[in-house]
């Protein structure tokens, strides 16, 4: 064994190879790297029937569909999937089933071989017991029946290809490089499903999975971009409504005379974006994904890369022309929300502003009128104190009178009346020196002085 050239990476001594798992792995390393490989496309070869089916899962029932597949799977005797997979990939005999669940869908994808009959003459949707599909949980939403078969050797005509479509008008390319040519009609045909038809030209089993994954969802995202075509059309008058509201409103700014109007309108502007808060909030999921799906379903167009097929439209052509309104209206919609929610706050923003400045008007018009109190009471006061001088003086002075009076009658002093005349001035000079001192103790202890 020594002389046999062994690789590189197998010369480590088993305590090497080991390091990676003696270290403490995140919890969801081995779902966040396996992500890469969720959901596979199928391999098919040609030629192959292939039905798919698109439903919205009814989310009172979170556990209706693993219980359905479980019912199917042991009817056909075959291993169940595990009651929390998102996906199963099983062969049930005479078809492939392949159930995946996503976000807002689920979708069950039959495949069968075909034995060459007519186009849609037969499809895998057949091959599942017909009891079980009619209890099959959810809403459907897409259903599609994809064709595949080897080229002709002379290219087909699209007068040709109409009876496999019941007569209805074709869409058509080349994709691959023109190793595949794709027929379909885009319609609901009387089976309740759509048709696709793929005539292969030099395609691979693992490039025919690809496109036909690449065509289910274009189709399945199609229809989920729609949902939200309703709501949009369902809005769209409302939003008109509360745009000529708003523009009604910012029109009164002008003409408020009071605080009682701008408080009036500065209630309405609060309604009305409550209003369109509460649409934005029911709205928002849905127009989100449809943006999402838009931009997915333009990517798997750019990956059919495309060749023009003289005299009929393209699947790009096609899809983009009558996709294209519709996405409009979906964004035009959301746009409109987020645009009357901006204008709504900036006329709000500018009303708030005209009331504090009608506030701060208000405010010094009442410090003023405060003001003009103080100086009249500070004059009110000057004179109170101007009249308490004279009264203390007066009573001074008359009880300078009793004591000249007797004085004179005891003789010490030879007029009464000389003696009170002298006492007026002392007294007023005495009392205006007291109130003034009293006044300048006052003031001082009135004083704040900063703390250093």
């Amino acid at each position: 064994h020594r002389d046999i050239a062994m690789p590189e990476s197998a010369q480590y001594p088993a305590s090497a190879t080991s390091r990676v798992n003696a270290l403490h792995f995140h919890t969801e390393r081995e779902t966040l790297f396996n992500e890469l490989h969720a959901r596979p496309f199928p391999v098919l070869a040609t030629p192959a029937h292939l039905s798919q089916l698109v439903l919205l899962p009814a989310r009172d029932q979170p556990s209706a569909e693993y219980q359905h597949l479980l019912e199917l799977c042991q009817r056909y005797a075959v291993l169940p999937p595990s009651p929390h997979s998102s996906c199963y990939y099983q062969n049930f005999g005479g078809f492939e089933l392949r159930w995946e669940r996503h976000a807002e869908f689920s979708t069950y994808t039959m495949i069968s071989q075909s034995q060459g009959e007519d186009a849609f003459s037969r499809t895998a949707l057949m091959l599942l017991p017909e009891s079980w599909l009619e209890q099959l949980p959810g809403l459907l939403i897409g259903a599609t029946h994809i064709e595949i078969a080897h080229a002709p050797a002379s290219p087909p005509s699209p007068n040709d290809m109409r009876v496999h479509f019941e007569g209805q008008r074709l869409i058509s390319s080349r994709v691959n490089d023109d190793r595949a040519r794709l027929w379909s009609a885009y319609r609901i045909h009387s089976d309740g499903a759509g048709r696709m038809l793929i005539h292969n030209q030099g395609l691979n089993p693992c490039q025919t999975g690809r496109l036909v994954r690449t065509l289910l969802e274009m189709e399945t995202y199609r229809m989920m971009l729609l949902l939200a075509l309703p709501p949009a059309k369902a809005i769209a008058p409302q939003i008109k409504a509360m745009d000529q509201q708003l523009a009604a409103a910012i029109q009164q700014i002008n003409l408020i005379r009071g605080l009682d109007d701008e408080r009036r309108l500065l209630s309405e502007l609060t309604s009305l974006a409550a209003r369109v808060e509460q649409l934005s909030a029911d709205n928002n999921f849905r127009f989100s994904a449809a943006r999402a799906y838009h931009e997915l379903i333009i990517k798997r167009l750019d990956e059919l890369r495309e060749q023009e097929y003289p005299g009929l439209q393209t699947f790009s052509e096609f899809l983009k022309r009558r996709l294209t309104p519709a996405w409009r209206t979906c964004e035009a919609a959301d746009l409109g929300l987020d645009d009357l929610s901006r204008r709504i706050d900036r006329a709000s923003e500018l009303l708030r502003t005209r009331i504090d400045l009608t506030i701060e008007t208000q405010n010094q018009q009442l410090i003023q009128t405060m003001n003009r109190r103080s100086h009249a009471q500070w004059r009110l006061q000057q004179t109170v104190e101007g009249l308490s001088v004279a009264a203390i003086s007066y009573y001074l002075v008359g009880l300078s009178k009793y004591l000249a009076e007797s004085a004179e009658k005891i003789g010490l002093i030879s007029s009464s009346t000389l003696a009170t005349g002298i006492a007026v001035p002392v007294c007023v000079a005495m009392v205006w020196l007291g109130m003034r001192r009293l006044k300048r103790k006052l003031y001082t202890k009135d004083v704040v002085y900063p703390v250093r």
